[in-house]
Parts: structure tokens; C-alpha cells; sequence
């Protein structure tokens, strides 16, 4: 793999701009910014915030429980992050490369399991073919049912991790 390294830092340094320094340069400049502009000249508002450290304290203890729950229903409850990784997907030949193995790998890998089980049909135990054929069979109906509209694959994880 060629490793340019003028670029990679221009990707490191971006992403740490603009994941780091602009989000806490732009939630300080937006904070500062209303108070003094706006809330220091409405005597309505100065009642409510009569201090800098007041307006921040309510507004931290209002905006990070909303903030949580905006990013919650990004990822969760709408279809905005399915489709931005759709794009992401669909633009970088690694991504897909490693999504194509997998799915040729699970092929295989089944196929390589009826074979194995044909072959020692009779060579087995009772309880080993009886185990690779319940195997089998759960995989081939899993895979069979499965899309990436629906959260088999999710659910499959979730089973994994209970055990």
C-alpha cells in the first residue's frame, strides 16, 4: 500500500479540526456570542440568565440531554445514517471490497459444509451429523431471510452476544 503522508496528516489534521476544535470553538462562539449580543440587551432575558456562568449552566443542562437525543434519533429512529453509510459504501472501493469477501467467504463456507457433510455421511456420529445438519440448516434460513432492510443480521448479533 503506497502511505503518502503529506496526505494523511491533511486527513488527520481535518478530521481533528473538524470534529474537536471547530465543535468547541463554534459551541463557544454561539454561547458568547448570544449572551452578550442578545441577552445582555433584553432586560426580559437578563432576568432569567443574570450572569454569563447562569445562561451557560441552564443552557449545558438543557442542550447536552437534546443534543443526545438529536444524535439518538440520527442514528436510530430515522433512515439519515442508513443512507450516509449507503454513500460511504457505495464511494469506497474498501468498504465494499470487505462487504463482497464477507458474503463470498459465507458462501464458501456453506458450501464447504454440505460437502463435508456428504462426505461423511456415514463417517460421522449420529450426534456430529445431527449437528452439522441442524448448523446448515440455520444458516442457510438465516441467510435466506435476511436483508439489509430488515435487522436479522442485528438480531443474529445480539443472539451472539447473550451466549
Amino acid at each position: 500500500m503506497v502511505k503518502n503522508k503529506g496526505f494523511r496528516a491533511w486527513y488527520y489534521f481535518r478530521n481533528g479540526w473538524s470534529m474537536y476544535f471547530a465543535f468547541l470553538f463554534a459551541a463557544t462562539n454561539t454561547l458568547v456570542v448570544t449572551y452578550y449580543l442578545a441577552i445582555e440587551k433584553a432586560p426580559i432575558l437578563k432576568e432569567l440568565f443574570p450572569s454569563f456562568l447562569h445562561y451557560l449552566l441552564i443552557i449545558v443542562a438543557i442542550g447536552i440531554p437534546l443534543l443526545v437525543l438529536v444524535g439518538y434519533v440520527h442514528y436510530k429512529k430515522t433512515s439519515a445514517f442508513s443512507n450516509e453509510v449507503a454513500v460511504n459504501f457505495e464511494s469506497n472501493p474498501f468498504q465494499r471490497r470487505v462487504l463482497i469477501n464477507t458474503e463470498i467467504n459465507l458462501q464458501i463456507n456453506i458450501k464447504l459444509l454440505e460437502l463435508i457433510s456428504k462426505l461423511n455421511e456415514n463417517k460421522l456420529s449420529e450426534n456430529n451429523s445431527m449437528e452439522t445438519e441442524k448448523l446448515l440448516k440455520e444458516f442457510q434460513k438465516f441467510i435466506s431471510e435476511r436483508k439489509f432492510e430488515n435487522a436479522k443480521d442485528l438480531e443474529y448479533l445480539k443472539d451472539l452476544y447473550k451466549k
